[in-house]
């Protein structure tokens, strides 16, 4: 369950949302929950509390620091493979016109197109920007003069992530900082 609104609403208290082995659920989108169904995983013995915000809630008889980062007690498997959308599209692509490089007004285009039998697959569908897509038409790359940076793939999970490291959100709680992006060179 991803909540993307919470990055634009941090005064909300989002949690962010480890597996078992204490890695993001998800990078991008960023795995957070609402700060209401953190502490209903709590309160279920579903997941361990890594780090908790200042602020607290309270009942006539309770008093609870309202957790930052939480982490499932039961490793949840990723799935090796990711649903094809046009958000996972445009991340495999780098938000990049596979075309031109441009990084505005992105839609999608099919390498073969389907009026000549092009199928809508990962292998066949790449981004593009509004003006390479209409200039390329109904035509393949070939045919339209026009060369494609990277070839169309079906990416794995693990390879999205991995771009999704690339865009971190506008928003990061300093809890949470520990348990993202670290593959980068710690500083001295």
């Amino acid at each position: 369950m991803y909540h993307p609104d919470l990055l634009r609403h941090p005064e909300s208290c989002p949690a962010l949302v480890l597996n078992a082995d204490y890695t993001p659920l998800s990078y991008y989108p960023l795995s957070l929950w609402p700060w209401q169904t953190a502490v209903k995983a709590v309160f279920l013995e579903r997941v361990d509390i890594v780090a908790q915000y200042q602020r607290k809630v309270h009942s006539p008889n309770f008093e609870m620091s309202l957790p930052s980062v939480i982490a499932l007690r039961q490793y949840v498997r990723p799935s090796e493979y990711p649903a094809f959308t046009r958000f996972n599209l445009f991340l495999r692509d780098r938000f990049a016109c596979q075309y031109c490089g441009d990084t505005k007004e992105l839609t999608f285009d099919h390498v073969v197109p389907r009026a000549q039998g092009g199928r809508t697959t990962w292998e066949n569908v790449t981004t593009a920007c509004a003006p390479c897509n209409l200039r390329k038409g109904g035509r393949t790359p070939a045919q339209a003069h026009m060369h494609i940076h990277r070839q169309p793939y079906r990416p794995t999970s693990w390879q999205l992530q991995d771009h999704g490291r690339s865009f971190p959100p506008g928003y990061l709680h300093e809890s949470w900082r520990d348990y993202l992006y670290w593959d980068i060179e710690l500083e001295a």
